[in-house]
């Protein structure tokens, strides 16, 4: 093919995978224009190019229609939890057969999407507002997974848990119940009151493995406004946490706004 065929054929193939692994409604896409292709094409690679894309397990979510509905922002999906579930994905081996805690889980799409790709031995939902808790439990469920407490779980499944989770009162001693060995966060730097509550509580999950090994712990985030940026980092180096920036990864599973800023920091307690 020519190479002006080919820039418009890897397009197409993008416009296709974004829409069909993001499980969004396909009436936008251009069926004519990819039906062209496949007739005009003087071979089979075009389609086997479609037909071997990744598909994977399909993740369900109810959420709100208003970005912010009885009084908080949790219960609608935020861009960098999309952006730490393709990070997830292509990085299986850092939840597989470990324990997950995901702090201010919201709608709760990355820690399904890592229950259903990654196999973590068990994964920790949390939040601190009663609505979000309430539709995370009907997500999960939503999707296959069985809550903890269920006798009739699958013994191959990840054992899920929902719990409350207030950074500013949690204890040390609470925190330790979860004994986890990765924890998680994305789209939880929104204000100044945010960040210092949570670098708050990652320092006591810190404490709370105190002759073990402190768990990875990695934070997704929009770049929104690089001063909330500086301020977490400045936070991070007050509380003796050590952080690096992981490197942008391959996949564009989801279709979140390109020109957003994202950005994941890799910590060490």
């Amino acid at each position: 093919m020519a190479p002006e065929e080919n820039a418009g054929t890897e397009l197409l193939l993008q416009s296709f995978e974004r829409r069909f692994l993001a499980a969004r409604t396909l009436r936008s896409f251009p069926w004519q224009s990819l039906e062209a292709k496949l007739r005009d094409s003087s071979d089979s690679e075009l389609l086997r190019d479609i037909l071997h894309k990744p598909s994977g397990g399909s993740v369900t979510l109810s959420e709100s229609t208003a970005i912010i509905s009885y009084g908080t922002t949790g219960l609608v999906t935020w861009d960098a939890a999309l952006y730490l579930a393709e990070w997830a994905i292509e990085n299986p081996a850092v939840f597989t057969n470990r324990t997950v805690l995901e702090l201010g889980s919201g709608a709760g799409l990355t820690g399904l999407a890592i229950c259903k790709m990654c196999r973590p031995r068990a994964y920790i939902f949390s939040d601190c507002h009663s609505r979000v808790l309430e539709q995370l439990r009907g997500n999960v469920l939503l999707n296959g997974l069985s809550l903890e407490a269920d006798i009739t779980a699958k013994l191959d499944s990840p054992r899920v848990t929902v719990a409350q989770l207030d950074w500013d009162v949690a204890t040390v001693h609470q925190l330790s119940a979860f004994q986890p060995d990765v924890v998680i966060a994305a789209d939880v730097l929104y204000c100044p009151e945010a960040i210092m509550s949570l670098v708050g509580v990652l320092r006591r999950l810190a404490a709370c493995r105190e002759h073990q090994r402190a768990p990875e712990v990695y934070v997704a985030f929009t770049v929104r406004n690089p001063e909330t940026c500086q301020l977490f980092t400045t936070e991070l180096g007050r509380a003796g946490i050590r952080w690096e920036v992981e490197p942008r990864h391959e996949q564009k599973l989801f279709p979140y706004e390109e020109h957003l800023e994202m950005a994941m920091l890799n910590l060490t307690l």
